[in-house]
């Protein structure tokens, strides 16, 4: 496992991690296009839950490969839903921004493949 394995897997977990207490804490900024968008706010709690979960799996995939895999696996089906979603709503400049959270997570399984 390299250093630059560990550092990029450790600021998806952050990221990620970020964005699910974003959810929790109902931070205006992201709530809000969740609004938007037309997510039920009964959803909000699970999305949250998903987010943290993943980035537990990644963290806790330094130490356990296949569980690392798996949760980034998990968040790129989340964040790629998520695209879809704002594609759905026709919000179109919001797609980066899902896609700025995906991009460390794609990283850190590419470099698990690499390994």
């Amino acid at each position: 496992m390299s250093t630059t394995h560990v550092v990029v897997t450790l600021l998806a977990a952050a990221m990620v991690g970020f964005s699910a207490a974003s959810v929790f804490l109902r931070a205006q900024w992201v709530v809000q296009p969740l609004a938007d968008y037309g997510v039920p706010r009964s959803w909000w709690p699970w999305l949250g839950t998903a987010k943290a979960t993943g980035a537990a799996g990644l963290v806790a995939g330094l130490f356990v490969p296949v569980v690392g895999v798996l949760a980034g696996v998990g968040l790129v089906l989340y964040f790629a839903g998520a695209v879809v979603t704002v594609v759905r709503a026709r919000s179109y400049s919001h797609i980066p921004f899902p896609l700025l959270y995906a991009a460390p997570v794609v990283g850190s399984l590419a470099l698990v493949f690499a390994a």
